[in-house]
């Protein structure tokens, strides 16, 4: 898991980038060719899956995240404001930093996916037969059916596992393969098409870096290593608060 202290999931220069970036859009075009295939196989899957898949895909659901990220970073603000004594205090502001990163880590990955996903206004699953696979109404802000690429929920479950494993790294196995099987339980239940998903879980990744990286260059949640690595700071005052020290 060495890869969650580096400034970003791969260790490459410009021309490095480059080349995953065409890497990653040849794999998505690869995939579109069968895109409808990979569907209907997804939604032809046992019933016990498909029920399965109806209750895991909720953990992409934003609001399962932003609400209680939100609610915490608000009290924690507030009571860190009005209480005066030094140790709670810094403690409050400390809960309060873990949930704004929380909170925007996951929030504005999802916000740029739901500007996106609305620009490029590409088909979902259920129009395939009038459509086909690459239907698109580009500015389709209402029209849900019009709202595919990228996943949206995908996008979330990406962006939580990444913040999480940021915070708490010993995670990220389990909530990696969580964010991978919210991803598939979209195919499974005809919201996305493959390519949708792809699209997802590159923006949810990268998203959280960033904003990840951006805490980090203020000394905000997190902090830079000399030798350019990533590290979350201690959180000393809510650990002395919790023993009992001042």
């Amino acid at each position: 898991m060495n890869h969650l202290s580096r400034p970003w999931p791969l260790r490459a220069g410009p021309i490095g980038w480059l080349l995953a970036a065409v890497a990653c859009v040849a794999l998505t075009a690869a995939v579109a060719a069968f895109d409808p295939q990979i569907s209907a196989f997804a939604q032809s899957l046992p019933g016990p899956v498909i029920a399965v898949a109806g209750v895991v895909t909720h953990v992409g659901d934003s609001a399962f995240v932003l609400v209680p990220a939100l609610v915490i970073w608000l009290l924690s603000t507030l009571f860190a404001a009005i209480i005066a004594k030094p140790a709670p205090k810094r403690a409050l502001w400390q809960v309060a930093g873990i949930w704004s990163f929380v909170f925007i880590g996951v929030g504005l990955p999802g916000l740029f996916t739901t500007i996106v996903k609305r620009i490029i206004g590409r088909a979902r699953p259920a129009l395939v037969e009038t459509e086909g696979a690459l239907g698109f109404q580009p500015g389709a802000w209402i029209d849900w059916l019009h709202q595919s690429f990228p996943s949206g929920h995908t996008t979330t479950a990406f962006a939580t596992c990444f913040v999480l494993s940021f915070l708490a790294p010993k995670w990220h196995p389990a909530l990696l393969i969580l964010a991978c099987v919210v991803g598939l339980s979209r195919i499974a239940l005809g919201a996305h098409y493959a390519t949708d998903v792809i699209a997802g879980a590159v923006v949810g990744t990268l998203g959280a870096y960033l904003v990840r990286n951006a805490f980090a260059s203020r000394c905000w949640v997190f902090e830079r290593r000399p030798d350019g690595t990533f590290a979350r700071r201690p959180l000393l005052a809510v650990r002395r608060l919790v023993n009992g020290r001042r």
